[in-house]
């Protein structure tokens, strides 16, 4: 018995040293990031390379938020574009792929599952190749260098139904014929009883669209060029790259101001995350 449990210990030692190891291989370049962002232009590529800079400045954090004449866009508006694009986001995703998955899952209608395989094989469809017929259908509706144009296309998603759906099968159907035999209509039912027992997986897809509006580049590229008020942070972040070249300081600047809309997210909603992957497993 002693053998076997000094035996734990030392397996114990050694996974908890790989997983040390493996954290600190992915979050290294946030670390580095931090005092990065405080260095001066030749710096942060010093050789030998210093993790602290030796001189503390502010100027890449002067030239984010002061941008000369010849630059078309403004940080700290393109920051809360994004935000608010993807706040709207959510919310409207949430409103409208909960309620198609409350019809797939509780209510029978002619053409269900004909409907239903529809929904399931545009998940396995990629969205890169609809690209260029998504930007077709946005130019003659003339959406382009819009808000809305920015927030529309990616709010329903087939995954996002069938996940709320498969939420919505596993609960109790004696609390809806309940509140049926009460006089409830269906829609009080789903406002009333599903929405407030989804609080979990809720939480679980909003974090998901979230993180897919603020950190999007390829679609805001395309649909946003002329109108630079609702420029995305991603576009922002690459045009610093473009711009200034070989400062590197700037773009590190940038991208860590980015991480805070993600972090503050993630430090209200882990709880709920980590109780979402729970459930799944379950399931």
């Amino acid at each position: 018995m002693r053998s076997k449990s000094v035996g734990d210990r030392v397996l114990r030692a050694i996974l908890s040293a790989i997983v040390i190891l493996v954290m600190f291989i992915i979050l290294f370049p946030v670390i580095w990031m931090l005092p990065a962002a405080f260095k001066g232009k030749t710096e942060i590529f010093s050789v030998p390379p210093s993790f602290l800079p030796k001189v503390w400045t502010l100027e890449n954090f002067s030239k984010l938020f002061h941008p000369s004449v010849y630059d078309k866009w403004d940080f700290v508006s393109s920051f809360f574009s994004t935000l608010g694009v993807a706040v709207v986001a959510v919310v409207l995703s949430l409103a409208i792929n909960m309620l198609t998955a409350y019809v797939f899952a509780r209510l029978e209608f002619r053409g269900k599952k004909f409907l239903w395989v529809y929904f399931l094989f545009s998940m396995f469809v990629p969205g890169i190749s609809i690209l260029l017929t998504s930007y077709r259908v946005v130019y003659l509706l003339g959406m382009l260098d819009s808000f809305w144009v920015l927030v529309l296309p990616g709010v329903v998603t087939s995954y996002n139904i069938f996940f709320f759906r498969q939420f919505f099968l596993g609960m109790p159907a004696s609390l809806e014929e309940a509140a049926i035999l009460d006089g409830c209509s269906r829609f009080r039912i789903f406002t009333s009883i599903f929405v407030p027992m989804s609080k979990t997986p809720m939480i679980i897809i909003a974090v998901s669209v979230f993180m897919g509006y603020w950190n999007s580049f390829l679609w805001p590229t395309l649909t946003i060029t002329e109108n630079t008020k609702i420029m995305q942070i991603m576009q922002v972040i690459r045009t610093l790259n473009t711009r200034y070249a070989g400062d590197y300081g700037i773009v590190v600047a940038g991208t860590m101001l980015s991480l805070i809309g993600p972090l503050i997210l993630f430090a209200f909603a882990q709880r709920y995350i980590v109780q979402g992957i729970a459930i799944t497993g379950l399931k």
